[in-house]
C-alpha cells in the first residue's frame, strides 16, 4: 500500500535554486495550515508564521539570513518564530511545524530548505515581530529551477536504529 507522506519524507531534498514562477495562493495556504495543524507540547502552539511574497521582502530576507541568501530568488518564504516565554518547548514545537510545512510543500511539488537557526534578530526587527518572539528559521519556497533526482546518501537503517535496546540489531 502506497504512503504519500512516507514518499515525501523519503524523497524530499533541500533545494536552493528556484524557478521564476509563483506558488499559487492555495498551495501557500496549505503549507501554512500544515504548520498550524502540527502538534505542540501541551497544545501551546507557540509559533507565529509570517508569509513573505513581495520581492523586496524576499531580498531583505536573503540579506539577513547568513545561510539563506538564495531566499532572495524564492517565490515566497515563511518566517517561523516562537514565543520566548515558551522556550522550553517552543524551539522543538516550531521545528516540528517547519518539518510539516516542508513535507507539505514537497508533496505539492514546491521545493524548500531550512535557513537560519534561532536568534535571527535582524529578521525579527525588519518584519515587525514583537520582542516576545525569537525567529527560529526562514523557509524559502518555490518550484525547483531544474529537474530534481531524489538520490540520498543515508546510513543503513541498522546503523541508526536498534531493537529494544541500543546495539541490538533490528530483525
Amino acid at each position: 500500500m502506497a504512503n504519500e507522506v512516507f514518499e515525501a519524507a523519503r524523497t524530499m531534498l533541500a533545494v536552493r535554486e528556484f524557478a521564476d514562477r509563483p506558488v499559487p495562493d492555495d498551495v501557500l495556504a496549505r503549507i501554512l495550515e500544515a504548520g498550524r495543524q502540527t502538534a505542540s507540547a501541551r497544545n501551546g502552539q507557540p509559533w507565529h508564521f509570517v508569509l513573505v511574497r513581495e520581492r523586496d521582502g524576499l531580498r531583505t530576507l536573503g540579506s539577513l539570513v547568513r545561510t539563506g541568501a538564495y531566499t532572495a530568488n524564492a517565490a515566497a518564504a515563511v518566517i517561523v518564530a516562537y514565543e520566548k516565554a515558551m522556550a522550553q518547548y517552543g524551539m522543538s514545537d516550531a521545528s516540528r511545524a517547519i518539518q510539516s510545512m516542508l513535507l507539505t510543500a514537497w508533496g505539492d511539488g514546491v521545493a524548500s530548505n531550512w535557513t537560519g537557526f534561532g536568534g535571527i534578530e535582524g529578521v525579527r526587527k525588519a518584519f515587525g515581530l514583537p520582542e516576545e518572539y525569537d525567529v527560529l528559521a526562514v523557509v524559502p519556497l518555490g518550484y525547483p529551477r531544474r529537474r530534481i533526482v531524489g538520490n540520498k546518501t543515508r546510513k543503513p537503517l541498522n546503523e541508526v536504529a536498534s531493537a529494544e535496546r541500543f546495539g541490538k540489531p533490528l530483525s
